[in-house]
C-alpha cells in the first residue's frame, strides 16, 4: 500500500495520510521506495508558494484541495522496466513525502535520469533530475542527511549571491537578509562572506528573532546581526538591497519605510513566515523581485556552460560543509526521525516555528 502525506492547499495545519494500492508498472517506469529525506523551513516555503510557484504540480494527489509537498532526500528503486535503471540503485533527488513514488525515467545516463512524466513536462528540469548516488563524485553515504537538509539550499544561497554580484550589487554596500538563522539565508551569507576582502564584498547584515540572536551572531557569517526589534536602526546613509527569506508583509513593509529611497533592490525568496505573506504592491521603494533560482542556472548555463557552475557550486559546497560540519561547533546537527508520528511532529514544528536553527530534521516515515 503506498500511502502519502498531503496537506490542505488552503491551510497548511489540516493534514492526512492518503493509501492507495500500488498501480501494475507501466512499460519504461520505475518504482522508488523513499527512504529518507530533509524537511525544512524550505518546505514550508514550497507549500506556501505551492500555486503561485507550481510546486503541487509535482505530486498531485489527484483531489483538487489537497497538496503533496516536496522534499529532498533519497530512494532505492524496487521495481524497474526501464531499461538502464536497475533495482537496488539509490538515487538522490525530488521526492513526495510518500512510501513510494512512480517515475518515467528519460534522457537516461550513467550519471541518473530525469523523469519525463506528462504532468512535469512544463516545470522546470532542476527539479526533474535523479542522480544516481554511486555515480555521484560528491555523495558521501555517511553524509547523506546534510547532502538532503543542505545542498538544495545552498544552491539557492550560491545563486543569489551570484545574481547579486551579476548585477553589481545593484549599486548597494549593504545587503540585509530577514531570517537570518535560516538554512537558506546564512549559506547566502556565507557565500557573500567569501568576497570579503575583494572589490565586491559588502556588508551582510542579518535580521532575526531575540532567541536566535546568539546562534545568528555565532555563525560569524554576518557583519551585524539586529533583531526585528532594532529595524529602525538599520543605517539609511547608503543604498541597501534586501533579500527576504521570511516572506513576512509587515516585516517588509518596516523595511521599505525606513530604508526607502535608499533600497537598491528588494528580492523575495522564502516564506518562513508563512502564515503573513502579503502582496509587495503599494511599498516604499522598489518593488520586490520574486528571485527563482531555475532563472539563474540557465542564465549561467549559458555564460559559462554546465559543467563550470557545477564546478563553481561543489568548490563552494566544500567551503561550506567546513564550518557546518565542525566537531567543535558545527553550525548545523542532524536530529532524524523515523515513522509517520515523526514525520508529523517534526511538520507542525517547522510550522510553529520551534524547530531550533541549530537543528537539520532528516526524516523517514518508514516504521
Amino acid at each position: 500500500m503506498t500511502r502519502t502525506f498531503v496537506v490542505n492547499r488552503s491551510d497548511l495545519h489540516q493534514t492526512a495520510w492518503q493509501s492507495a494500492a500500488p498501480a501494475p508498472l507501466a512499460e519504461g517506469a520505475v518504482r522508488m521506495a523513499v527512504d529518507a529525506f530533509a524537511l525544512t523551513s524550505n518546505n514550508i516555503t514550497y507549500a506556501a508558494f505551492g500555486e503561485a510557484m507550481k510546486y503541487w504540480n509535482f505530486f498531485p494527489t489527484g483531489v483538487a484541495e489537497t497538496g503533496c509537498i516536496p522534499v529532498w532526500g533519497f530512494a532505492d528503486v524496487v521495481e524497474s522496466r526501464c531499461a538502464g535503471v536497475a533495482v537496488g540503485e539509490r538515487f538522490y533527488g525530488y521526492f513526495p513525502i510518500a512510501s513510494d513514488v512512480v517515475l518515467q525515467p528519460v534522457r537516461v545516463n550513467d550519471l541518473g535520469f530525469f523523469d519525463g512524466a506528462e504532468h512535469r513536462r512544463e516545470l522546470h528540469a532542476v527539479y526533474n533530475q535523479y542522480t544516481l548516488c554511486s555515480a555521484d563524485p560528491g555523495y558521501r553515504a555517511a553524509l547523506e542527511a546534510e547532502q538532503a537538509l543542505l545542498r538544495p539550499l545552498f544552491i539557492t544561497s550560491f545563486l543569489i549571491d551570484d545574481m547579486l554580484a551579476d548585477n553589481s550589487f545593484f549599486g548597494a554596500r549593504s545587503v540585509v537578509l530577514s531570517s537570518a538563522s535560516s538554512k537558506t539565508a546564512y549559506g547566502t551569507a556565507f557565500c557573500l562572506a567569501r568576497r570579503r576582502g575583494s572589490a565586491s564584498a559588502v556588508n551582510i547584515i542579518g535580521l532575526t528573532s531575540a532567541a536566535n540572536l546568539a546562534f545568528t551572531q555565532g555563525l560569524g557569517c554576518y557583519d551585524e546581526v539586529l533583531t526585528y526589534d532594532d529595524v529602525d536602526t538599520l543605517r539609511t546613509d547608503e543604498p541597501a538591497v534586501f533579500i527576504d527569506f521570511s516572506g513576512s508583509a509587515a516585516l517588509r513593509l518596516r523595511i521599505h519605510t525606513r530604508l526607502a529611497d535608499q533600497l537598491a533592490y528588494s528580492c523575495s525568496v522564502g516564506g518562513t513566515h508563512w502564515d503573513s505573506l502579503g502582496s509587495g504592491k503599494g511599498l516604499p521603494g522598489p518593488r520586490p523581485v520574486l528571485f527563482f533560482a531555475p532563472a539563474q542556472v540557465k542564465k549561467r548555463n549559458a555564460d559559462w556552460g554546465a559543467a563550470s557552475l557545477l564546478e563553481r557550486i561543489a568548490t563552494a559546497w566544500s567551503a561550506f560543509m567546513v564550518p557546518v560540519t565542525d566537531a567543535r561547533q558545527p553550525w548545523m546537527t542532524v536530529v532524524r526521525g523515523r515513522g509517520p508520528a515523526a514525520l508529523e511532529a517534526t511538520y507542525a514544528a517547522l510550522l510553529a516555528g520551534t524547530v531550533a536553527p541549530s537543528e537539520g530534521r532528516y526524516i523517514s516515515i518508514a516504521e
